[in-house]
């Protein structure tokens, strides 16, 4: 599977879950999860979303193992980050810590994704798709 794949399928399926919660906020009337359906409407479908093009318009990185990896623990700690900071909203400050190591693991994706974007335009010549007029 490539990278961008896996972030399309990713970033839906967050967002059909952050729909859901933002659903179930509004029928229960309790709004106090919002921190944690923004966290995994941006992390999660925005942010995964705009990785897949990025990887999309790259084809060698696209098919990395590292790239995997990037995509992979951005989703781990979204995931935990998002659990996290609901439980910190309905009371729970034991996820405090939880919340800590899972912001760290997505910091740590997003220098790996800082290090694609901004490593040596030499290596980068080759991955583009070059854009062809349709005939």
């Amino acid at each position: 599977m490539t990278a961008s794949l896996l972030s399309f399928r990713l970033a839906v399926v967050f967002v059909l879950v952050g729909i859901a919660m933002g659903i179930g906020m509004a029928m229960s009337q309790n709004h106090a999860i919002m921190p944690a359906h923004a966290h995994l409407n941006l992390l999660g479908w925005v942010s995964l979303f705009l990785f897949g093009i990025y990887y999309e318009r790259r084809p060698r990185l696209d098919v990395s193992r590292i790239a995997l990896v990037q995509v992979t623990l951005w989703s781990a700690g979204t995931v935990v980050l998002t659990v996290a900071v609901a439980a910190i909203h309905l009371g729970y400050k034991a996820a405090d810590p939880l919340a800590g190591i899972a912001s760290l693991v997505v910091l740590a994706a997003m220098l790996l994704f800082a290090y694609f974007v901004f490593r040596p335009a030499t290596s980068l010549a080759d991955e583009s798709v070059a854009f062809t007029p349709a005939e």
